[in-house]
């Protein structure tokens, strides 16, 4: 049996495991009392930009869930302010003023990033030490086109009706944008790898806003250059496409080692429909986790037997845990994937 530390790497790989390992996304949150406890003390930002702190939430579900994988505690805008753009959390991120013109992306800086956000890789070299021999390290960015959206919309949107104009009316603008979100999150990343994170998950939130046609323009080319410059520091990647079931064509181009499926789709039908090489992360719906015990686990152990015919398997959530969701039912989630026989 593979030691806990290499059975999600070995399985991000492609090689055989005696079980699915498991991770939950945004795993270090709200729903745990002791991360409530710290942000009693500071802010979200505050709580991002010291490493100690950063490093402290990151390993509560380490500590407490037993999961196989830790993912850095950070936020997808945390560089934000590096590129030239003011960016506050009320509660959610609000970037003010907005990018929308060919001028705005000029202003743009693609930043020397370790200079300017040390925090994030200072807060990767604690975690590699207090993580050694336990599990391992998940580094993470937003794709560059949910990075975009963002930046175009200014907040979140039901329908980022402002990143979608620029796209259809002034494609060459967004193409400009995502040249540039492209060029700070390889950076980003390559330098997260380098101060030791040992896989890299890429979340492209947004790409299910666009038809499969548009998916290809605007999304693949820009995540296969961030997932290409990463591949060559030797780390595995995993790349999460949210609502893009209809462009499973394309994403299966993505040169991700594994693929991450919402819970909307099964898993063997996922697997079909991206080609069937790839090992695949997900995918129990989050929601499931507000019922009880006995239900976390039945349809936990069906999601299994659903991935258990895959070249690999990562059980997770098919997005991320909700604050609501009682500690209890994660545990409930981590401890049926480990009771699992592949």
């Amino acid at each position: 049996m593979a030691p806990v530390e290499d059975l999600f790497l070995r399985v991000c790989r492609g090689e055989r495991a005696s079980r699915p390992p498991v991770w939950i996304m945004r795993q270090a949150g709200r729903y745990l009392p002791e991360y409530r406890e710290v942000r009693k003390k500071v802010d979200f930002l505050t709580l991002c930009r010291t490493p100690e702190l950063a490093a402290q939430v990151t390993l509560q579900p380490v500590d407490r869930l037993g999961v196989d994988a830790a993912i850095l505690f950070s936020d997808i805008l945390v560089f934000a302010p590096a590129m030239g753009l003011h960016v506050d959390f009320n509660p959610g991120p609000v970037i003010d003023p907005p990018v929308r013109t060919a001028e705005d992306v000029a202003r743009l800086d693609v930043p020397e990033i370790e200079a300017e956000v040390p925090f994030v890789y200072e807060t990767i070299r604690i975690l590699r030490r207090e993580l050694e021999g336990r599990v391992p390290l998940i580094g993470f960015a937003a794709a560059p086109f949910t990075l975009a959206a963002y930046l175009t919309e200014g907040e979140g949107s039901r329908t980022f009706g402002h990143w979608k104009r620029m796209l259809y009316a002034s494609p060459e603008i967004a193409h400009a944008l995502l040249d540039k979100t492209t060029q700070t999150t390889i950076r980003y990343l390559v330098a997260q790898v380098r101060a030791g994170a040992q896989a890299i998950q890429l979340f492209d939130t947004w790409a299910g806003l666009v038809s499969a046609k548009d998916y290809e323009l605007f999304s693949l080319p820009y995540v296969k250059s961030v997932l290409d410059a990463v591949r060559t520091e030797g780390v595995p990647t995993i790349y999460f496409a949210l609502h893009a079931a209809h462009a499973a064509a394309a994403v299966s181009k993505c040169g991700a080692n594994v693929i991450g499926a919402d819970w909307r789709t099964g898993l063997a039908e996922a697997s079909r429909a991206l080609g069937g090489s790839h090992p695949l992360q997900g995918n129990l719906d989050p929601c499931a986790l507000l019922t009880d015990v006995a239900t976390v686990r039945r349809r936990t152990l069906a999601m299994l037997q659903d991935g258990a015919g895959l070249p690999g398997h990562i059980a997770n959530l098919g997005h991320g845990i909700l604050p609501e969701t009682p500690v209890e039912n994660a545990i409930a989630f981590v401890e049926t994937v480990k009771s699992f026989k592949s």
